[in-house]
């Protein structure tokens, strides 16, 4: 791990303090575990943003499947 140095505001802080976590584990623990929960929730809301923009086009209607209806067919024996 690498030592960094932040500045943070004094009642931010209280509140890190405060939390259980922090008292169990230490700040630079509860802050790495802030970051990677903020990161990961960043990642997820950009999936679902190109999620949204992909369907957002429309979906699908009966007529632009019919092409495919052959397709699923079993094939016999």
């Amino acid at each position: 791990m690498k030592a960094i140095q932040i500045t943070i505001e004094p009642e931010l802080l209280d509140k890190i303090d405060a939390d259980d976590e922090t008292k169990e584990k230490g700040r630079s623990a509860f802050l790495r575990h802030a970051v990677q929960y903020y990161l990961q929730q960043k990642r997820l809301k950009s999936i679902s943003e190109q999620y949204r923009k992909g369907y957002a086009h429309g979906v699908a209607t009966d007529s632009d499947l019919t092409a495919w209806e052959g397709e699923q067919v079993w094939p016999e024996n």
